[in-house]
């Protein structure tokens, strides 16, 4: 509407200056030497009009013809740029489908046609990547890197190739360089701050980690969290080296990040350690209702020292009773109860706190039935089956990052570099799978734990076994018995006198019950031996195969060597050696 209004107004003026200039009387008189013209207002206007025009269409015409070599050469150009667009265009498409051939031929066309085109570079250098040529694509990223325009992009492709080179340092310096140029690099920032780490440097990571708050990078969340790992990470190294250091760290750490396990039980050592029992017991319980943990119940567990075994178990089963049973770390509570019990010789205890998870025990519960067994009854048979079903249980909880378990924390991923990484989490390869339970218990295990656990009492005389008496004066033991033959003379009185003797030394421990399964009882291993310490009536063949059992190392017939014995006695076979000490002394010189 405007235009519309100033283009009536213009022409208003035109036409009131034109009747200004018609309404003039007189003549106009042009003299210039010899030469004289005369004519009216009026005409000399559109005459001077005319050759205005005149004079622009010659200059337009001559400007024209002096421009036209350059206009031609920049269409050219333009052309060219465009098929060197168009060819970065489908090399970029090409190398995102994966076709090497097609990727390289259009970054030729792209490379001739439009050399210094910062996006033609990054062809050249993707399609040499996707080809595998990686001396090629160095080049073409240090040339990206000399130039101002893509000198981030270079350094991020050269950052890339020293990975595949793993040539960690080189990474590293590079990511330095980048983070120089621009702070607010995510991936120059996140390299130097996961070298810093992996090399200890808990400051320099620190500053880092500054660094990316002031850029924006993460959020003030994120940087409480992760300022809270680093201190913990600096508390744990320098809590042998530098304890005031490692105490004012992780304060500082539980400060920001109060549910972080190492930390809160680190800094519950230290304030009980300084006798603040209840502010120490107040950080465990808030990391515990977070994420219930093993350390923490053992740091809560001794969070006051001195305690007895069974004021310990108080204190778990307090903290344990925090935790509902319908959480996921239920579990946790009821595993530190059992490993208390067992501490305090509550046995009943812990297994009644066991015995809701023996059916599908994990290995921790199989490991703890196993000790318990150990402890409670000295039975060494149901222990290596728990032992052995442990081996085959599921796995429990541990600390695991993109795939990787460790028995510690650790601040920075191994795998990754991600800084917080590691969570307390059942690793991935120990999660049930739909082809059914891959754990499967043998009979060994089945009849070890079916069978109840031994009583410790000795067999009286008329419960042994006694062998029928020899008839043959010359008898010959079986291939695979090597007991002597039974004396004539046994009376009842010789087996009152002489107790049950095993190769150990020590009284015989009756077999276990047999299970369901089994249909008849085995055969003793050891028999009774009521003739131990008298002569046989009949010589004993000098080799006699022995067969034990695979985890029988069996025993020493010969004693232990006395070399004074050897040199002043008579063999062991004899009735009446020489005896040692004083004896032997005078036995030399005829006394």
């Amino acid at each position: 509407m405007l235009r519309i209004v100033l283009f009536l107004v213009l022409i208003a003026l035109a036409a009131a200056g034109a009747a200004w200039v018609a309404d003039q009387p007189g003549d106009l008189v042009l003299t210039a030497g010899g030469f004289r013209a005369s004519t009216t207002l009026p005409r000399f206007v559109f005459l001077l009009g005319v050759f205005a025009a005149a004079v622009v269409l010659v200059w337009s015409i001559v400007t024209m013809i002096w421009r036209t070599p350059g206009r031609l050469r920049r269409r050219r150009h333009e052309k060219r740029h465009a098929r060197g667009r168009h060819a970065i265009t489908h090399g970029l498409l090409a190398i995102g489908h994966g076709d090497t051939a097609l990727a390289r031929r259009h970054a030729d066309t792209a490379r001739r046609l439009a050399a210094n085109d910062p996006l033609a570079l990054l062809l050249h250098a993707q399609s040499a990547q996707l080809e595998g040529n990686r001396d090629e694509a160095q080049r073409v990223f240090r040339v990206m890197a000399e130039r101002e325009d893509t000198r981030l992009l270079g350094l991020r492709g050269l950052f890339i190739e020293a990975q595949r080179a793993d040539d960690a340092v080189g990474a590293v310096m590079i990511a330095e360089e980048a983070i120089k140029l621009s702070p607010s690099s995510t991936w120059a920032s996140h390299a130097v701050l996961g070298f810093r780490c992996a090399r200890g440097d808990w400051s320099g990571a620190l500053a880092i980690l500054d660094s990316n708050l002031s850029a924006g990078l993460i959020d003030k969340a994120a940087y409480r969290r992760q300022r809270g790992v680093l201190l913990t990470a600096r508390a744990l190294e320098l809590e042998t080296m530098d304890r005031d250091v490692a105490r004012e760290s992780v304060m500082e750490a539980i400060k920001l990040a109060p549910t972080l396990v190492p930390a809160a039980v680190l800094a519950a050592k230290f304030e009980s350690e300084a006798h603040q029992v209840r502010r120490s017991m107040k950080l465990v319980e808030a990391a515990w209702l977070a994420n219930p943990h093993p350390d923490l119940a053992d740091a809560y567990a001794h969070v006051k020292l001195g305690d007895s075994a069974r004021q310990r178990l108080q204190r778990v089963e307090t903290l344990a009773a925090k935790t509902p049973a319908d959480k996921a770390g239920h579990v946790e509570g009821q595993l530190a109860i059992a490993r208390a019990a067992i501490d305090a010789s509550e046995f009943a205890r812990a297994r009644a706190v066991l015995a809701p998870y023996v059916n599908d025990p994990t290995q921790r519960v199989a490991l703890l039935m196993a000790e318990l067994e150990r402890t409670e009854h000295g039975d060494g048979g149901r222990a290596r089956a728990w032992t052995l079903r442990a081996v085959r249980a599921r796995h429990d909880p541990a600390w695991t990052a993109d795939g990787y378990v460790s028995d510690r924390w650790r601040p920075v991923s191994p795998v990754t570099g991600r800084l917080d990484a590691f969570q307390w989490q059942t690793p991935v390869a120990s999660l049930p799978s739909d082809k059914g339970a891959t754990i499967e218990s043998s009979a060994f295990e089945e009849a070890m734990l079916a069978a109840p656990p031994p009583k410790r009492v000795m067999a009286t005389p008329s419960e042994a076994p006694v062998e029928p008496p020899v008839a043959a004066p010359d008898p010959v033991p079986a291939a695979q018995d090597n007991s002597p033959p039974e004396a004539k003379e046994t009376t009842a009185e010789a087996a009152k006198e002489e107790p049950v003797v095993t190769p150990a030394a020590g009284p015989v421990n009756p077999a276990p019950e047999t299970a369901e399964s089994s249909p008849e009882a085995a055969t003793p291993v050891f028999r009774t031996r009521a003739d131990l310490g008298k002569p046989a009536p009949a010589p004993i063949q000098a080799v006699i195969p022995i067969v034990r059992a695979p985890d029988d190392p069996g025993i020493d017939d010969e004693g232990p060597s006395d070399e004074f014995a050897e040199q002043i006695g008579t063999p062991r076979a004899h009735a009446k050696a020489q005896a040692g000490g004083w004896r032997g002394f005078w036995s030399r010189w005829g006394a």
